[in-house]
């Protein structure tokens, strides 16, 4: 047990990883095959997709993230970048598109985690002055 508590934080760091730099792949190579949206969901994904730099800068994003967490590589950095992607893919289920919600729970608990292993290269970031 005690070398599952000292290494949970590996594995979590891996999966993240693991997941964005495969889905961000998917961005690129599309082999995953993915459900047509509807309604919502698709006219937000349709005037995202009308920027058409948005989807290879954030799967680009996705994919260097992915690399740098599996590499064990500026971990702090690389939650950092991937905050404002996991935030956003947690809105967009719970607001346009449920069904999605145990992908977004596991994502969003490895974020979480993974950060939190990492808080004490947050301290200087969170501190509620500056010099």
């Amino acid at each position: 047990m005690d070398f599952v508590k000292k290494n949970a934080h590996h594995g979590t760091r891996l999966l993240l990883g693991l997941m964005f730099f495969v889905f961000g792949l998917n961005g690129f190579l599309n082999f995953l095959p993915q459900p047509p949206m509807e309604g919502a969901a698709a006219q937000f994904l349709g005037g995202l997709a009308s920027a058409p730099y948005f989807f290879p800068l954030l799967k680009g994003t996705e994919v260097l993230v992915g690399l740098a967490l599996l590499a064990n590589r500026f971990v702090p950095l690389a939650l950092t970048v991937l905050a404002p992607i996991t935030i956003n893919i947690v809105a967009f289920h719970v607001l346009l598109a449920p069904e999605g919600m145990a992908m977004v729970v596991v994502i969003a608990a490895l974020h979480l985690f993974t950060m939190w292993a990492h808080r004490a290269a947050y301290a200087t970031v969170l501190q509620a002055r500056s010099l």
